[in-house]
C-alpha cells in the first residue's frame, strides 16, 4: 500500500483536483489495520478513515485574493483490550504507519486506568441510505466560484460598499469498521458562501450553506447584505429592556444551537442538562416540537454514529414537552433503553448528542412578521454568545451585522446593537409566529434545520459601544 500526502494545500492556479478514495480502498484500508492488529495484544480494534477534498475562494476589498485547494487522509484507530481503550491518528497509509497507529493505541490504552463500563464493540449493523453526494457541487471549479465572487464585488462597487467573505465547495467521504465485521462508508458533498457588505460605518452579513450548490443563490446573498448595510449606515440609540424580536433564522440557530448537549441522555444522568427533572413536562410553547433527524432533506451527515451505528429519528420536543433524549450504547445501557445511534467516537467525556435538530416551523414569512409588529427589533444575527446559567439555559451575547427597528408593520431605521440577557427556555415560551423551517448556518453552531422566529419581550440589558 503506498504512502498517502499529508494534508495537502494548493494555491493560486493550481488544479483542484484530488484522485478521491474508492469504497474498495476504504475498505482496504480497514481490513489491512485489522489484519495488523491481529499480531498485536489488541482484543478488539475499530478503524475511522476519513477524507476531506476541500476548495476555497477568499474575497476582500471587492477582489479575489486567495485560492485554497486541500485534501486530507486520516485514519484512526482505537484498539481495546483488558477493559482499556485509546485511539490514535495517522495521515499515512503505508503498512508502517498504521501498524505505528496501532502500537501507539496501545500504549495509550496501556496507561489508563481500566473502564468497568466499556462495552464490546458493536457488530455488523444495517443502515438506511442517503444521498447527499451531489456532482454538480462536487464539479465546481475556481472559475465558476471566481463567477460568483465577481457579481457580488461588482454589485458592491456600484453601490459604493465593500465586499468580503468565502465561497467554499468540496466532498468529504468517512468509513468505519471494526473487528466485530461492522463496516459503513458515507461521501456527500458541501458548499458555502458567506459575504459581509460594508458601507462605512455599517456592515451586513448573509450566509448560505448546502449539498447541493444550486439550493443557494450568492447574487442574491449579496443583494440582501446590500441592502442592510445601506439602510445600517444611519443608527440610533434605543434603550435597553423587553422588546418583541424578529429572529431571522441564523440568529435562531446561534441561539438554540446551545440546547446541543441537553437532549443528551449522558448529561442528564451527569446532571448537566437543562432538562433535569423537566423531562414529560410542558417547557416550552405548544407550537415548539424538535426532532433529531440525519434522512430529513436539508440535513447533512452519515446515517451512522461514532460507534457505526445505525442513526435513528428520535422526537425529543413534542408541542412544547420534552419527550425523548438521543441514546448512545453506553448511556442507553445505563438506563436500559436502546441506542439511537448519536454515540461520538470512543473514548470521549460527552457521550452522545442530536447532530442533525430540526425545528417545526410555522406558516409566516419574515415580512409578515413585520408587518405584524407595532414595534419591535429585525435581528440578523448575533455573536460573543455565552452561557450565564446552564440550567435556566440563560444566555448573553450582542447583536451584529444588522438590528433594525420596526414601527407600525416596516422597518424605519437601524439601531445601534444591544447585549442581551436571555432565557432559552423563557424565549421559546414566547414565540409567535415561525417561519417554515430553513437549513440556517450561522458563527455560533453547527447547521441546523430552523425557523424565523416572532418572539415578545426579549430581553436587551445594555446598549453596545459600537
Amino acid at each position: 500500500m503506498t504512502s498517502a500526502p499529508s494534508a495537502r494545500k494548493k494555491s493560486g492556479g493550481e488544479t483542484e483536483r484530488a484522485e478521491l478514495l474508492s469504497p474498495r480502498e476504504l475498505r482496504g484500508i480497514i481490513e489491512t489495520v485489522l489484519r495488523l492488529a491481529k499480531s498485536t495484544e489488541a482484543v478488539e480494534t475499530e478503524v475511522h478513515v476519513d477524507e476531506v477534498a476541500d476548495a476555497l475562494t477568499r474575497f476582500a476589498n471587492n477582489g479575489i485574493h486567495q485560492n485554497v485547494f486541500e485534501h486530507v487522509v486520516t485514519v484512526s484507530v482505537r484498539t481495546a483490550a483488558g477493559g482499556r481503550t485509546a485511539r490514535a491518528t495517522t495521515n499515512r497509509l503505508d503498512q508502517d504507519s498504521l501498524r505505528a497507529a496501532i502500537e501507539v493505541s496501545l500504549s495509550l490504552a496501556h496507561n489508563l486506568p481500566r473502564d468497568p463500563k466499556l462495552l464490546p464493540m458493536p457488530g455488523k449493523q444495517r443502515y438506511r441510505k442517503v444521498n447527499r453526494f451531489i456532482k454538480a457541487t462536487a464539479a465546481v471549479t475556481p472559475e465558476d466560484r471566481a463567477r460568483a465572487v465577481r457579481l457580488a464585488c461588482d454589485l458592491a462597487a456600484k453601490k459604493g460598499q465593500v465586499a468580503a467573505g468565502i465561497f467554499s465547495s468540496g466532498i468529504s467521504q468517512a468509513a468505519v469498521g471494526n473487528s466485530r465485521g461492522l463496516f459503513a462508508t458515507y461521501s456527500e458533498t458541501h458548499s458555502q458562501f458567506s459575504i459581509t457588505m460594508q458601507e462605512d460605518p455599517a456592515a451586513s452579513w448573509a450566509k448560505a450553506d448546502s449539498a447541493n450548490v444550486r439550493e443557494f443563490h450568492p447574487q442574491k446573498l449579496a443583494e440582501r447584505a446590500s441592502e442592510k448595510a445601506h439602510l445600517a449606515v444611519k443608527t440610533q440609540e434605543l434603550a435597553p429592556g423587553r422588546y418583541t424580536v424578529i429572529l431571522e433564522p441564523a440568529a435562531v440557530l446561534d441561539l438554540v444551537g446551545f440546547f446541543f448537549y441537553d437532549f443528551a441522555a449522558t448529561a442528564v444522568q451527569d446532571k448537566r442538562s437543562c432538562l433535569n427533572d423537566r423531562m414529560g413536562k410542558q417547557l416550552f410553547g405548544k407550537n415548539i416540537s424538535i426532532v433529531d433527524d440525519v434522512f430529513h432533506p436539508l440535513q447533512k451527515g452519515a446515517p451512522f454514529d461514532g460507534e457505526g451505528m445505525p442513526r435513528q429519528r428520535v422526537l425529543v420536543v413534542d408541542r412544547g414537552v420534552p419527550k425523548n433524549l438521543v441514546y448512545s450504547r453506553a448511556s442507553a445501557k445505563a438506563a436500559r433503553r436502546k441506542p439511537t445511534g448519536h454515540g461520538f467516537a470512543l473514548p470521549n467525556e460527552y457521550g452522545e448528542a442530536p447532530m442533525n435538530l430540526v425545528f417545526s416551523g410555522g406558516e409566516s414569512t419574515v415580512e409578515k412578521m413585520v408587518a405584524s409588529t407595532g414595534r419591535g427589533l429585525l435581528v440578523t444575527r448575533l455573536w460573543y454568545i455565552r452561557e450565564v446559567d446552564p440550567y435556566e439555559k440563560v444566555m448573553t451575547g450582542m447583536t451584529r451585522d444588522g438590528l433594525f427597528l420596526v414601527e407600525n408593520g416596516r422597518v424605519t431605521s437601524a439601531v445601534k446593537n444591544f447585549r442581551f440577557n436571555q432565557s432559552l427556555i423563557e424565549m421559546l415560551r414566547n414565540v409567535e409566529l415561525m417561519s417554515p423551517a430553513v437549513r440556517a448556518t450561522g458563527e455560533e453552531s453547527f447547521e441546523m434545520v430552523v425557523p424565523a422566529m416572532k418572539v415578545r419581550d426579549f430581553h436587551f440589558s445594555e446598549v453596545t459601544k459600537f
